[in-house]
C-alpha cells in the first residue's frame, strides 16, 4: 500500500534531480552560502520510494549518515510488512503467534495499545480481517454480504492481542494485524536517529510520512505541500516542519469503490470505513505518534479529532472532509 500522500515542495523530486536509478541512490546538491551541501539519497521500501536529505558540509558523513538512514528504515519494513514471509508481522499473521519477537516490533506495539485505549478503541490494528475482506471483494468488483462483514467483525479487537518480550499471540483464532497506520512513522524515527548519531542536525526523513530536523537552509525551515484528497495536481495546505514529525491518512490512498466510500482505513466498532472526512494531517512530536494520529483522527471525525489533539502537547492537525470542508488548530504551521 503506497501512502504517498505529500509533495515535496521545498527539495523537489529526488530521483528527478538526481538522475539515478533505485535503490541505494544518492545524489549531491548545491552548496549553500555557509559551505554546507544538500545531500539526498533513496530506496524502495513500504512499497514505495523513501528519500533522505541531509544538510551537511562533510560529504562522506553525509552520505554514511544517508546510507544508515534508508538501512533502518527498510529494517523496520523487513520487520513489519504484511506481505512479506519473512516479516514478523507476516508469520504472526499466518501462525497466529510469534516466538522472540524483535524489540522493534515490541515498541510499535506499545504504541498501537497506547493509541487503542486512548482512543476507546478507534485506533484498532487487527482491522487486518476487514481489509482482506473489502480487498478480496473490490478484486471481483464488489462489496462484501453484510454476513461476510459482521463475520470479520468478529475478528477484530486490540483487547484479543497478548504480548510480552517472549511471545506474540492472538487469542482467537482467524484474527490478523496490520502495522501500516504505525510502521512508517516510525520507520521514520529511526531513520532519523540513525542520521543523528553521525552528527547531522540537519535532515528530513521522507518513509510516507516525514520527519523534520533543523533547517533545509540558514533561516529557510523545511517545507512541505499536503495533497488535495480529491486532486492530486492541487496543494491542500503548505507548512513549515520545525522539529515535529507529520503523517497524513486519506480515503483516496487505497479506496475500494470510486466515490471514497469503502476504503483501506476502517471503524472498528462499524465494520466498514469511517464517512466524515476525506484527510487528515497530523503534526506531532515524532512519526510513530503522528501516523497513528492520522489514522485514529480518520475515525473518530473532526469534531473529536480536534478535541483530543488539543489537549496533547505537540500535536497540530488539519481534518478536511468529504465536501472539502477544512479545519485547522490554532497551532497548524501553515505558509500563506
Amino acid at each position: 500500500m503506497q501512502r504517498r500522500t505529500f509533495i515535496s515542495a521545498a527539495i523537489g523530486s529526488v530521483a528527478g534531480i538526481a538522475g539515478w536509478s533505485l535503490p541505494g541512490s544518492m545524489a549531491r546538491g548545491t552548496a549553500t552560502a555557509s559551505g554546507v551541501r544538500l545531500y539526498q539519497g533513496a530506496a524502495l521500501a513500504f512499497g514505495t520510494t523513501i528519500a533522505v536529505t541531509v544538510l551537511h558540509h562533510d560529504q562522506r558523513q553525509a552520505e554514511l549518515a544517508i546510507e544508515d538512514a534508508l538501512h533502518a528504515a527498510r529494517n523496520i519494513d523487513r520487520l513489519m510488512s504484511i506481505y512479506s514471509p519473512a516479516s514478523q508481522v507476516f508469520q504472526l499473521n499466518r501462525d497466529g503467534r510469534l516466538a522472540r519477537p524483535d524489540a522493534h516490533l515490541l515498541a510499535v506495539l506499545a504504541q498501537a495499545q497506547a493509541l487503542s485505549q486512548w482512543s476507546d478503541g478507534a485506533f484498532d490494528i487487527t482491522v487486518q480481517p476487514l481489509w482482506q475482506l473489502f480487498r478480496a471483494a473490490a478484486d471481483q468488483a464488489s462489496l462484501p454480504t453484510d454476513t461476510l462483514r459482521r463475520a470479520a467483525q468478529a475478528r477484530v479487537g486490540w483487547r484479543q492481542l497478548a504480548w510480552d518480550s517472549r511471545e506474540v499471540r492472538f487469542l482467537q483464532p482467524g484474527m490478523a494485524l496490520t502495522l501500516n497506520g504505525l510502521a512508517q512513522g516510525y520507520a521514520a524515527d529511526m531513520a532519523l536517529a540513525a542520521v543523528q548519531a553521525r552528527g547531522v542536525r540537519h535532515a528530513l526523513l521522507d518513509t510516507g510520512e516525514f520527519v523534520a530536523r533543523g533547517q533545509r537552509s540558514v533561516r529557510r525551515p523545511w517545507t512541505l505541500g499536503i495533497q488535495d484528497p480529491r486532486d492530486a495536481e492541487i496543494l491542500a495546505a503548505t507548512l513549515k516542519v520545525e522539529g515535529r514529525s507529520v503523517a497524513t491518512s486519506g480515503d483516496y490512498e487505497c479506496t475500494f469503490t470510486p466515490d471514497f466510500v469503502h476504503h483501506h482505513i476502517f471503524d472498528p466498532a462499524k465494520g466498514d470505513s469511517p464517512g466524515e472526512l476525506a484527510s487528515v494531517t497530523v503534526l506531532a512530536p515524532t512519526g510513530l505518534l503522528a501516523d497513528g494520529l492520522s489514522t485514529t483522527f480518520m475515525v473518530t471525525g473532526a469534531a473529536r479529532a480536534h478535541a483530543m489533539a488539543a489537549r496533547m502537547d505537540g500535536v497540530d492537525l488539519m481534518t478536511i472532509d468529504k465536501r472539502g470542508r477544512r479545519k485547522m488548530s490554532p497551532g497548524f504551521p501553515r505558509l500563506v
